[in-house]
């Protein structure tokens, strides 16, 4: 599925996406692995067939947005939130992906970084988001080559 969404058709001059391929393999794979809940064959089968993606499809990403927020904050949206499916999400949880994506975009240990990232601190209302995203509206536009966002 994320495979198709990084090279579907264009409808509009910018694709923006929630997560890709690369944030599934770093952060959720990784995590998955980590924490012990999917066994090194499945990991490494895994693992080999991102690498076979990103070097045979065109997948690649002009920038990264890091909407940072601490896992404090997406627990306390998450209980706000009241949805059912996420009522079982412990915040040990939202502090491993939290911390995944931390090495990989910030500290930049976990893997290279496929494009330029900007980070903007996002444990705000959503008006101050409004303004962080209209501060750096034009310099996402800029960067974003009329073809892949994240």
């Amino acid at each position: 599925t994320m495979v198709y969404q990084h090279t579907k058709p264009m409808i509009s001059p910018v694709r923006m996406l929630e997560r890709s391929i690369y944030s599934a393999k770093y952060i959720f794979v990784e995590n998955l692995y980590r924490s012990g809940k999917m066994p090194e064959v499945d990991y490494v089968v895994l693992t080999e067939w991102f690498d076979w993606i990103v070097a045979n499809i065109d997948v690649t990403l002009d920038l990264i947005v890091y909407l940072r927020t601490s896992p404090e904050t997406c627990y306390e949206r998450l209980k706000r939130r009241c949805r059912e499916e996420e009522k079982v999400i412990p915040m040990e949880y939202l502090e491993a992906i939290h911390q995944l994506y931390e090495e990989w975009l910030i500290k930049q240990t976990l893997s290279k970084v496929p494009a330029p990232v900007i980070v903007i601190q996002a444990d705000n209302d959503m008006q101050k988001m409004m303004e962080k995203y209209e501060e750096n509206r034009d310099r996402i536009l800029a960067l974003c080559n009329m073809q892949h966002c994240l």
